[in-house]
C-alpha cells in the first residue's frame, strides 16, 4: 500500500491557497482599474509572494511615483505661495487651504444643526395647532439660510446630471441615425461643426431668456436657476456623444450588416441586437468626454449666470474679499477636480459593466 508524504498534501494544499488567492486578486483587479487603484493589485501580489521584484518595479510606476510627484507638487506649492502676493494678501499654501477646508466642515455642521433646529420648532409650532384643534394655522415655513457648502456640491452634482441625460436623450438617437444613414449624417455635420465649438458663455444669455419667457411658473419642480444651467450644459456636452456615437455605428462590421440583411431584420432588432452592442465602446466614450466638458461647462456658467452650486460659491468668494477667500476658493479648485475624476470613474465603471474594451 502506497503511503501518501504528510508534507507532499500540506504543499498541495498551499498551492492551491496561492492560486484561489491569486484568482482573487486577477478578479478585483479590474475594478481597482475603474476606482483609479491599479497600484492595488501589485502590492497584493508582492505581498501574496507572487515575483516581488517584479511586483515591487509595478508599485515603483503605480504607486511611488504618483505619491513622489505629488509631494513636490506640495513643496513646491508651499514654497512658492507666500511669495507671490496679491490683492487678498500672499497666496495660501497648503496647510492654509487644509484648514479653510476643515472650517468649511465645520460650517456646514452648524449650518445642518441650526436648519435642524429651526425644523423642530417648526414641526412643534404646527404639532401645538393641530393638537389646540386648529389645523388651518399649520404651514410650513422654509429654513432661509444660506446654503452649506456640501449643499452647493449637491446642488452642482444634480445640475450636470440631468444636463447630461438630456444630452444623452438627444445625441444618442441623433448619432445612431446619422451613423447609419449617409442623409441624415449630410444633414446633420454642418450643425455639428458650427454649434460644437460655441462656447457655454455665448449660450448662456440665450437660455436665460428663453427660459424665463417660457417657464413662467413659479411652483414647478425645477426652480429656473437649475433649468438654465442644466440646458447650458445640454448644449455644449451632446456633442462628443453624438459624434463618437455616429463614428461608432459607421464603423460596424460590415459582415454584420450583411447578416441582419439576410436576416431580414427590422429597424427597432436591428438597432438593439446589432447596433447598439457593436457601437458602445465608442458610445461610452463620448459619454465621458460629455461628462466631463458638462461639468467644466456647469461651473462657468454657475459663476456667470449666479445660479446656486460650486460656481456660485467661487465667484461669491471672489467677490467677498476677505482674507480667506483665497484658500476657499483653491478647496473649490480641488473639489471640482476631485469630483471631475469621480464622474468619469462612474462612467468607465459602466462602461466596464456593459463593454469588454480595456479603455482607461
Amino acid at each position: 500500500m502506497t503511503t501518501v508524504d504528510p508534507e507532499f498534501n500540506t504543499d498541495v494544499a498551499r498551492q492551491q491557497r496561492r492560486a484561489r488567492l491569486f484568482t482573487r486578486i486577477n478578479a478585483a483587479d479590474k475594478w481597482f482599474q475603474v476606482l483609479g487603484l491599479s497600484w492595488a493589485t501589485p502590492v497584493l501580489k508582492a505581498a501574496a509572494g507572487d515575483n516581488p521584484r517584479a511586483q515591487m518595479t509595478e508599485i515603483w510606476r503605480l504607486l511611488i511615483i504618483p505619491l513622489l510627484s505629488i509631494c513636490a507638487f506640495l513643496l513646491l506649492w508651499g514654497t512658492l505661495a507666500p511669495k507671490v502676493q496679491t490683492s487678498l494678501g500672499a497666496v495660501p499654501g497648503p496647510a492654509q487651504v487644509w484648514g479653510e477646508m476643515v472650517s468649511l466642515n465645520k460650517d456646514a455642521k452648524a449650518k445642518a444643526a441650526k436648519r435642524a433646529k429651526f425644523e423642530a420648532m417648526v414641526e412643534k409650532r404646527n404639532q401645538k395647532f393641530i393638537d389646540a384643534g386648529q389645523p388651518e394655522k399649520v404651514k410650513n415655513v422654509a429654513f432661509t439660510g444660506a446654503p452649506t457648502y456640501y449643499q452647493q456640491i449637491w446642488t452642482s452634482i444634480k445640475t450636470v446630471f440631468f444636463g447630461f441625460l438630456i444630452a444623452i436623450v438627444i445625441a444618442v438617437p441623433l448619432g445612431i441615425a446619422a451613423g447609419l444613414s449617409p442623409t441624415a449624417n449630410a444633414a446633420l455635420n454642418p450643425l455639428i461643426q458650427i454649434f460644437k465649438p460655441v462656447s457655454p458663455l455665448a449660450w448662456l444669455p440665450i437660455v436665460t431668456m428663453i427660459v424665463s419667457a417660457v417657464y413662467v411658473t413659479n411652483d414647478g419642480w425645477f426652480a429656473k436657476s437649475f433649468l438654465i444651467s442644466a440646458i447650458t450644459v445640454t448644449l455644449c456636452s451632446l456633442w462628443p456623444t453624438l459624434i463618437n456615437t455616429a463614428l461608432g455605428v459607421a464603423s460596424i462590421d460590415k459582415d454584420l450588416v450583411n447578416v441582419s440583411k439576410v436576416l431580414k431584420m427590422n429597424t427597432y432588432t436591428k438597432i438593439t441586437k446589432l447596433v447598439l452592442p457593436s457601437a458602445l465602446p465608442l458610445i461610452f466614450t463620448g459619454l465621458r468626454l460629455s461628462l466631463g466638458v458638462g461639468w467644466m461647462v456647469l461651473i462657468a456658467a454657475e459663476m456667470l449666470a449666479q445660479n446656486p452650486g460650486l460656481g456660485k460659491f467661487v465667484w461669491d468668494e471672489f467677490q467677498n474679499g476677505s482674507s480667506s477667500s483665497l484658500a476657499k476658493i483653491m478647496v473649490a479648485v480641488f473639489t471640482i477636480g476631485i469630483i471631475g475624476f469621480l464622474l468619469d470613474r462612474v462612467m468607465y465603471a459602466l462602461q466596464s459593466l456593459f463593454t469588454f474594451t480595456n479603455n482607461r
